[in-house]
Order: structure tokens, then sequence, then C-alpha cells
């Protein structure tokens, strides 16, 4: 699950794939970025081919929405394939329940799954492995038992002589029943959803030496039932169990019906929350609903969404066959772009060989291409709901990241000149407050338009200038220490830094209110590094905007850039309601009133006694920690994106109504980088892409 983006963010490191220019050579240095042969080989013509013709660039992104459109239908299907199933059991013994009573019951339980979701799986999740013990330990034992008492004779049919015999008499019917056969292995990859909280090795080890023996001799149990009760082929599970221990496993069987569709769901999340950290889905919220278990998250809207489609997709077809078959095309085309993007990492990633890739992709290919071809077969028969899934979630991701690589590039190709700049002088031709303003834009080089623009209708900006860029980079993780990265703007009078945070794709922003703190502290280290190393002095006209500095942020907390003073709450509230304007009290006291929870420590910044500190670098300084003490504000721009009058009427109806549709219906910038409102100055500004 989610395969298809973590290979697709691999090959976007080890070629220029990715249509969003954002990349940096810095990047590039992030421990968690190396994965593969430390030699950089030549880059190989078929690499320079594909890296050369935007087409195909744009094809391989499209394939990978597919591919991951896919598995967001999956997170639909399997809740509903699975609850359905499972209570199908209650027709074996109880006669008066009707079909219509069964679907009820469906849908009480499959409501009640999403609805739990907001508490987090961590909360019952020392179930999970428990249940899914008993229950392999449930289906081994009956499977055993069926074999012994109904034909022993079935254990031959490991031989694959009877494969080739099984084709030879069927022909067609049997190529066609392949579309079915896949259901039996489909189930086993919910419970490997999150691969993120386990090593390789244990999945390997878990996957041969449990799963795959209980179903092996499970799906035996029940060949051997059926080769003496034909009769009973449309419930041959539930029929084949031992009257005393029906029960039981009813239960048990429910309970891993829903573990299942709860590894499912959560795979959902994290999936949309990586299309979303690689640009390729509206901002959604995301909730960590744990402090301890990394990686457990929860998306309201998207949860509503899921439980909508599954409930419609349960009472729309009721019949586990029909759902089945839009369950297995589903899956097997996931397996198919898979093999697909897994050949590419071996050539450009591995740098393995052009033939051995192809060679490879044609012998998985082959078999997972007998699956898929029978399982389109079934697409009249249920397999079309995938297709439609897939194809809407798959519009909706491309056109945004069609508009969001839009106005990416408006920004990029209208940067305010830095020769404009250092016109101006250090004033900017305008005041220069006491304060400190941080300007968010997505641009990593260069000044954002919504600056001159800002500059053109107000006659007074801050005394300090930071402009911060959050991005996200194809790497899972980002350490702490890895985190920021501080530069120089304009030369030193002019006040002006950039800082540009990065997160991988299964990073967690999270909110913990000391963002401030540690960028003040950041740019002191930066401006201390910057003095004491020649590298950073020497071509100061080249590095303006060029030249950038990691800064760790526990490193900071070593060093004696700034003493640190912490001021608790009390005392900062003193100290807002001893401000002599009436409205910053009454706001900052409401503001307070209203959400309590999102107070921050308040610190206080001093400079240590260093009396053979340089005097630039101890006058920035003060200025700096001047600037704090008078306010942080936070300038974005609000943007309207539209197309240009010359456009084309499909580039009109995706920007116009497509992309803005997505825009005014999404979460907005401010709270999805948790900007305090209080704090924020909008730019409004129009972007004609």
């Amino acid at each position: 699950m989610g395969g298809t983006f973590a290979l697709y963010s691999l090959l976007c490191r080890h070629a220029k794939f990715s249509l969003l220019p954002n990349q940096q050579a810095a990047d590039e240095e992030l421990s968690a970025y190396k994965y593969g042969p430390s030699t950089q080989a030549i880059g190989s013509p078929f690499k320079r081919f594909l890296e050369k013709h935007k087409r195909l660039r744009t094809a391989l992104l499209v394939v990978v929405l597919f591919g991951a459109s896919m598995v967001i239908g999956d997170g639909v299907l399997t809740p509903a394939i699975s609850v359905l199933s499972s209570v199908s059991g209650l027709q074996v013994t109880e006669k008066k329940l009707t079909n219509g009573e069964l679907l009820l019951l469906a849908c009480v339980i499959l409501v009640g799954l999403f609805a739990l979701q907001h508490f987090g799986t961590h909360r019952v999740a020392f179930m999970f492995a428990p249940i899914v013990i008993i229950w392999l330990v449930s289906i081994f034992s009956i499977g055993l038992y069926n074999i012994i008492r109904w034909n022993p004779k079935i254990v031959c049919a490991v031989s694959p002589y009877y494969i080739i015999k099984f084709f030879r008499e069927t022909g067609k019917d049997g190529w066609i029943s392949l579309g079915g056969v896949l259901l039996s292995i489909t189930g086993t990859e919910a419970m490997f959803a999150d691969l993120g909280h386990f090593t390789a090795l244990s999945i390997r080890l878990a996957f041969a030496f449990v799963i795959y023996p209980c179903l092996v001799v499970q799906y035996m149990g029940q060949a051997a039932f059926l080769s003496r009760n034909l009769h009973s082929i449309p419930n041959s599970f539930y029929d084949s169990i031992p009257g005393p221990v029906f029960w039981p496993v009813f239960v048990i069987a429910t309970l891993a019906a829903i573990v299942g569709s709860q590894a499912v769901i959560t795979a959902t999340f994290s999936i949309i929350k990586q299309c979303h950290a690689l640009g390729c889905f509206p901002r959604v919220k995301v909730v960590h609903t744990s402090k301890h278990i990394y990686g457990q998250i929860y998306i309201p809207e998207i949860n509503w969404i899921l439980m909508i489609l599954t409930l419609v997709i349960t009472i729309g077809f009721q019949n586990t066959t029909l759902i089945g078959n839009a369950y297995g095309l589903a899956c097997m085309t996931v397996m198919f772009i898979t093999t697909f993007l897994m050949a590419l990492v071996i050539t450009f990633v591995w740098q393995k060989n052009i033939l051995l890739a192809a060679m490879f992709l044609l012998f998985f290919w082959f078999i997972e291409g007998v699956y898929l071809s029978a399982a389109l077969t079934k697409v009249p028969q249920g397999g079309w709901v995938p297709l439609v899934l897939s194809f809407i979630f798959m519009m909706v991701m491309y056109i945004w990241h069609y508009g969001t690589r839009k106005k990416y590039n408006f920004d990029l190709h209208n940067k305010v000149s830095l020769k404009w700049l250092l016109g101006l002088g250090p004033s900017l031709g305008i005041v220069r407050v006491p304060g400190i303003g941080l300007v968010y834009s997505e641009l990593a080089t260069g000044v954002p338009a919504i600056f001159s623009h800002f500059v053109t209708n107000l006659p007074a900006f801050h005394k300090v200038l930071v402009f911060v860029c959050v991005k996200s980079v194809p790497v899972p993780y980002v350490s702490p220490e890895e985190r920021f990265l501080i530069g120089r703007i304009c030369p030193r009078p002019y006040r002006m830094y950039r800082c540009i945070v990065r997160y991988g794709y299964k990073d967690i922003q999270r909110d913990d209110g000391d963002f401030e703190n540690q960028l003040i502290q950041s740019i002191a280290e930066f401006i201390q590094m910057e003095a004491g190393e020649p590298q950073f002095c020497s071509s100061e006209s080249s590095s303006y905007d060029g030249r950038m500095a990691v800064i760790s942020t526990r490193s900071i907390q070593s060093s004696s850039s700034l003493v640190v003073t912490e001021i608790d709450d009390c005392s900062a509230s003193n100290s807002i309601q001893s401000s002599k304007s009436l409205t910053l009290q009454s706001l900052r006291s409401a503001y307070d009133d209203e959400n309590p929870q999102v107070r921050r420590c308040h610190v206080r910044f001093q400079l240590p006694k260093s009396p053979g500190m340089d005097i630039s670098v101890r006058e920035e300084l003060m200025d700096l920690i001047q600037a704090k003490e008078a306010g942080v504000a936070y300038i974005m721009g609000h943007s309207y994106v539209k197309a240009r009058r010359t456009s084309s009427f499909l580039k009109k109806l995706v920007i116009d109504m497509g992309y803005s549709f997505l825009r005014k219906n999404c979460r907005g910038p401010a709270v999805a980088l948790n900007i305090p409102h209080i704090n924020l100055i909008e730019v409004g500004m129009i972007y004609y892409v």
C-alpha cells in the first residue's frame, strides 16, 4: 500500500522526473536522500531521453496517480467486501435473517468502524495482533480438519501437474476463472497495509512461515470439503466449519474483517498524506492520533467520504461476488503498475543493466497480465467500480498538481529582481517598522512577487524580513538536525534572510508552538557561522541568494549564540495588558480565551557576554532580538489563480473551474501551516497562468 508513491519519490531523487521545479542541490545532501549505489554512474541515454521529454514525465506521473487512486479505491472496497462476507455467515444457521437484515447489520458495523476512526487506532491496536493470530490458527485448524476428514489426497494439489491439467481441460473458462482465483490472495496485503511499523525481514518471515501456510491449508480444506459436498459452493467456508466451533469462528471472522478494514483505511490516510506532501492532493486536515506511535494519522474529510462510498457500494451491490470482481481488478492493477515502477528503479536507482530490468518486467508482467486480463473480463460485473473511483480521484489529484505547478511557475518567472532591491537601499524605499515579518512563499530561491505587491500597496515593512519556504522533499523523513536551511538574501544592512523548512512525505507537521523561537535561534546561529567561516564572506555578492547553511535545532541548544530565558504565561499576559494599544489588549485577550490550547511559550533572548564578538555581528544580533521583542507578523499571499484569456478551453475549464473549486473547498494555507490568525497578514493577488 502506498508503494507507487514511494517508488516514484525514489525515482525523482535519482532522475529529474518531477514536474515541480523546486529541487535544490542542498536537498541531495540529506542523509535520507542517499539510496542505492554511492557512486553516481553516467546518465544513460534512456534516462536522458525521459528527462528531456516533458510529456513522458507527465505520462509517468499519470500512471503513478492512477495506481495511487486504485489504492484509495481499495480503501472503499475492502471494508465493504470484508464486513459483508463475514456477516453472511449468519445465513448458514439463522434462516430467519433476510438479505435486508444482513445488509442492515453490515451497514451498522461499517458506520461504527468509520465513526471510531477519530479516536485513533492506538486505543484498540493492542487487540489487533491477538485477533489476527487467533484467526490464522482457526483457519489453519479448520482446513487441517477438513483435509483429514473429507479428502486427504487433496494435498497432491500442490503439484504443478494439476495446474497444467486444469488449463488443458478448461481452456478459456479456466483463464476466465483466474479473476475469481485472484481473490484468494488479495486479502493478505491488508495485514501489511502499514509497512512502516515493521522491518522487511519480519514481513518476509511472517508471510512465508505463518500467513502463507495457513492460507494454503485453509483453501485445501475447503477444496476437500467441496469434493464431497458440491451443493455447498455458495457458502463453502461457513459450511465447512464444524458445528461446535461455528459461533466462535464467526465472531473471530467478523473481528478479523474489521481489523483488515481498519488497516486498509489507515493505509488510505497515509497515501493521501503522501500525495498531499508531494503536491498531488488538496490540503486536508491531518490529525496525529498517537503521541507515541509515529505514522498513525486521521483525516476527517477523507474518512467520511470513504464511509459514504463504502455504504453506497454495499447497499448498491449487496453481493460479495460483484464487489469481489471490483476488488480483484483494483489489486491487480496496483500490482501491474508497481512492477513497472520497480523496473525503472532497477535501471535508474540500482543502476543495473536495462536488459535485466526488461527481463524482470516481462517475466512478472506476463504472470500479472494473465490475471489482469482475466479480471478485466469482469468489468461489466462490478469491475467498473474501481475504474470509476480511480478516474475521479486521479482527476482531482492531477488537476491539483497541474494548478500547483502553474502557480509555482508563475512565481518563478515573476520573482522580484535583486538588482531592484539593492537599488532601493537598506530602507527598501519605505519605512522599516519594528518587528519581524515572516513572508511565506513556495519559492525556494528568489523574492516572491507578493513582496513587491505588498511594498506597492503599503508604505511600511518590518525591520527584519525572513522569507519562509515550507517544502516537501522526496524522502520519507527529514531529521530535525537537517530541517532548517538558513541563508541571506541581501547584504547585511538589509536584514533580509531566507529560511527553508524541509519535511519528508511521511513527516507530520506538528503545531508545537516553538517554530518562532527555533527560527530566531537558527538565524542567530547562521549570523555567527557566516562571520566565522571565510567561504561565506569571501564572495558576499554571490551569496546574497545562493549559499545556504543547514542549522541543526539540537546543536543550537548547546550553542552560545543567544541566551534563552523562558517567561511564564502570567508575566507575559501582564506585559500584554500593559501595552498602550487597547485594540491589541482586546484582541489578545479574546484570542487567548478562545484558543487556550495554543498559547505559546514566551521566550526572551539575550546576547551572551562574549567580548570577542565582532561589532557588526553583535549589532545584527541585537536588531534580531529587538525585532523579536517587538512582535512577529506572518505575511502570506491570498492568491486567485485564473487562466489567461488566450488559453485553450480545456485549460480554462481545468484552472477556472476545477482548480478554483478545489482551492475554495480545501483547507487554507494559513491553517495548514498552523499560523496564528491574530498575527496573519494576507496579500491579495491574481495569478494569470
